[in-house]
């Protein structure tokens, strides 16, 4: 292509003439037609506006906050929380609708007017007394100016009811009866000591178990729910990376040495940090000699009033200023700035090379292009829904840009936190089960695991058959008695001996003094008897333990329903996502 500059210009020559004769027949018009929306929720669609002023609302709020720069990637996390969030709206809004959910006039007027008004009009319009200045209020009700204002007051206060009605319609159907706060009171009550054997599957070796290729697809075929996969990305991609030059570093040590005269002048030291934006906030407190940190040691031997050399502490800049001493305390105050990249002549520059490779490499080849330039090539996989990409970090953006990318296309280049990359799509495996050779390993181990578990039961269970209690097993196997105690029936573990579940569900189901049969737990087979329990007594339960406990239940029961409620909403709903069209 650079060889051929001639014969390129020849050639767009031409394609102007016949792009400007297409132009007047309005050709492009027609082929321009796209979606005019960022997406739709079952038809409803999602605007670019209302996508852009949550973003915004989002990125104000995280400066507001934090005092600091959005990351790229940081961007690109609450854009697709934007997007998620809106769907989330639309889907509730729409399942309000469909149960019929509505708010009459008269309760609208009672949120605004009524005894006990809606926040916002309480905090507007209340009094000192905490009663509500009904005058004022209806003074702003009835003004002229702020008729518009009332509407999206109204609108706001109806859209909140409706979501309130919606969330008591659902806890409605979460109550927690009289029996399931019996039995929580039990299980949280109830303990047992045991005494016990145990025999670890890790004994039997993997000689001792044979595996048939039947097995394993057989196993494969019953359990493919455990082979799932969502839509894979196999791609190859260069880097910039964007760490600070030494010329940045410079950059940044001489702004801080530049501010040193000012910073010895100053009358106000908070003031005079907060306004240059420290990295090291003012704290304007005495601290002791002693704990004062190493790198912050030239404190100690200044002036009042005087301000250090610079110092560079990881590689950042600093200058200590010693405000006052009393006795063995100091107050003094930090201004810092960490080195970044400098915006225009480092991260200009560097996507400015990131293009420019892109342009060539789609004409060129990726790995010729490279090559050219003398860029490592890496190659990575990354899974739809799963933001982390082995080499790269957790990136949204990449994950978004890869969805959309075709195989062999070239992506633009995506800026990162710490590097500009340019990617090229090798590969895409649709969502579904994984083949069988794939998963062979997996599928042999599980199979194994299996095997082994029934393996040791069943040899436990001969055993017990010539050994019927504890000590007389346990000399036949050459093992130990060990006991454990205070084992709560709602609990999941056992000293000694690890979590199983199953072993603690099965004690409670013996009685006193009973010796159990080969019981299959997570890591061994166990022989139990039980030696002591103390159950709770329901009638004991306080009317504060009850309160307790109900409250929890339902917590729990509306925090599991809303987990799945909206991922429940989105499986029913056909969502359309037009963002790779439409944010270019």
């Amino acid at each position: 292509m650079r060889n051929s500059t001639a014969s390129i210009l020849w050639i767009l020559i031409f394609s102007f003439g016949v792009l400007w004769v297409l132009a007047d027949t309005q050709v492009f018009d027609a082929m321009s037609v796209g979606p005019r929306n960022l997406g739709t929720v079952n038809g409803e669609e999602i605007s670019l506006d209302e996508y852009n002023q949550r973003v915004s609302n989002y990125t104000d709020q995280f400066s507001q906050q934090s005092g600091r720069t959005m990351t790229p990637e940081m961007r690109a996390m609450y854009e697709n929380q934007a997007w998620e969030d809106l769907v989330a709206a639309r889907l509730i809004e729409q399942k309000i609708n469909e149960l019929g959910i509505t708010v009459t006039d008269s309760e609208l007027m009672e949120m605004v007017t009524g005894d006990n008004p809606a926040p916002f009009i309480r905090e507007q319009f209340q009094q000192e007394d905490g009663t509500i200045d009904q005058i004022a209020l209806r003074a702003a009700i009835e003004s002229p100016e702020n008729s518009e204002i009332w509407i999206m007051i109204e609108q706001q206060l109806r859209e909140n009811r409706r979501q309130q009605k919606l969330n008591n319609f659902i806890s409605s159907g979460m109550q927690v009866s009289s029996m399931d706060i019996r039995n929580e009171f039990i299980r949280a009550n109830s303990f047992a000591d045991i005494e016990y054997v145990r025999f670890p599957y890790s004994e039997i070796s993997n000689d001792e178990i044979t595996v048939t290729e039947d097995e394993l697809r057989d196993y494969y075929e019953n359990n493919s729910a455990r082979f799932q996969r969502n839509e894979t990305y196999q791609f190859r991609f260069v880097s910039w990376d964007k760490t600070p030059t030494a010329e940045d570093t410079t950059n940044t040590v001489q702004e801080i040495e530049d501010l040193r005269p000012a910073f010895e002048d100053a009358v106000n030291d908070s003031l005079f940090v907060l306004r240059y934006q420290s990295a090291v906030p003012y704290r304007g407190s005495f601290v002791s000699i002693d704990e004062i940190r190493d790198e912050y040691r030239p404190v100690v031997d200044l002036e009042e009033g005087e301000v250090s050399e610079v110092v560079m502490i990881n590689g950042d800049p600093f200058v200590f200023k010693k405000i006052e001493q009393r006795g063995d305390e100091i107050k003094f105050a930090v201004l810092s700035y960490g080195v970044e990249a400098d915006p225009i002549g480092t991260i200009d520059r560097l996507a400015e090379e990131a293009e420019e490779f892109q342009f060539y490499a789609e004409s060129d080849g990726f790995e010729e292009e490279a090559e050219r330039r003398e860029l490592e090539v890496q190659q990575a996989t990354a899974t739809k829904d799963t933001p982390f990409i082995p080499g790269l970090g957790a990136s949204e953006q990449t994950l978004r840009i890869l969805e959309n990318l075709r195989e062999n296309r070239i992506s633009d280049p995506i800026e990162l936190d710490n590097v500009f990359i340019v990617a090229q799509m090798l590969e895409k495996t649709p969502e579904g089960t994984r083949p069988f050779e794939e998963v062979r390993s997996q599928v042999e181990n599980a199979v194994r695991t299996q095997k082994r578990k029934e393996l040791m039961a069943s040899r436990v269970s001969e055993r017990l058959q010539g050994n019927s209690d504890l000590e007389s097993l346990a000399s036949a196997s050459d093992r130990e008695v060990q006991s454990a105690s205070d084992i709560r029936m709602n609990g999941s573990n056992i000293s000694g001996a690890g979590r199983e579940l199953r072993v603690i569900g099965a004690i409670f189901d013996m009685e006193v003094g009973e010796t159990s049969n080969a019981i299959q737990g997570e890591n061994a087979v166990f022989v139990v008897r039980v030696t002591n329990f103390d159950k709770a007594d329901p009638s004991e339960m306080t009317s504060a333990d009850e309160s307790e406990i109900r409250n929890r239940l339902e917590q729990q029961k509306f925090t599991s329903f809303n987990e799945v409620f909206i991922e429940r909403l989105r499986e029913g709903a056909d969502i359309k996502d037009n963002r790779s069209q439409i944010l270019r």
